[in-house]
């Protein structure tokens, strides 16, 4: 079995203006967001951590650096980067929905299989990658605990998918900025949702 602190990143301007959509785009943490990272250190503070593996951009890596706090090295993986959104990066979702709202109900109805901002990620590639990472923690970490900072979407989507949630709805999970998830992976129910948004 593998426990895993599964968090998202802290805040970032983007977050802060409107909430605009990041994906790809390289934000730093604002005052907000590394004030977060250590709340979670002081979290996790009396929890045995024997990895830490982040997204490659820098909200999530420098996130993972302040929440462990213990010295261990943050392991970047490019499969828990953020979905690709495409022509909506940079964007709020009601500046880009006016500019073509049938996208964004392609995107709501079919996320698994149409392009974010057209050009970007699907959902079902996105949950592909990052069951992918969780399938090899598994066998790297078996019987151990990890923490795993990466993104907004991208973990919405993979618990949607684990949950047996059609993926559409992903958006019903909420996961706020250094939230704290924790889940098991393995054992008799192979997933399970321990918490949500600690």
């Amino acid at each position: 079995m593998l426990n895993v602190y599964l968090l998202r990143h802290g805040e970032t301007h983007y977050n802060a203006d409107g909430n605009r959509y990041c994906g790809r785009i390289d934000a730093e943490l604002t005052e907000t967001g590394l004030a977060q990272a250590r709340r979670v250190a002081g979290v996790l503070r009396d929890k045995v951590i024997d990895a830490v593996y982040a997204s490659p951009l820098q909200r999530a890596y420098r996130t993972a650096e302040i929440a462990c706090g213990n010295g261990l090295p943050v392991v970047r993986d490019n499969r828990l980067i953020e979905l690709d959104f495409g022509t909506w990066e940079g964007k709020t979702r009601a500046a880009f929905v006016a500019e073509n709202p049938a996208l964004w109900d392609d995107w709501n109805a079919s996320p698994d299989h149409v392009r974010a901002g057209g050009t970007g990620d699907t959902g079902l590639e996105a949950v592909q990658r990052m069951d992918d990472f969780f399938s090899e923690m598994m066998v790297r970490h078996d019987g151990q605990s990890i923490l795993v900072v990466a993104h907004n979407g991208i973990n919405r989507l993979y618990l949607a998918w684990k949950l047996g949630m059609p993926l559409k709805h992903y958006r019903r999970i909420v996961q706020e900025n250094s939230a704290i998830t924790v889940i098991r992976l393995g054992g008799e129910e192979e997933f399970s949702l321990l918490k949500l948004n600690s």
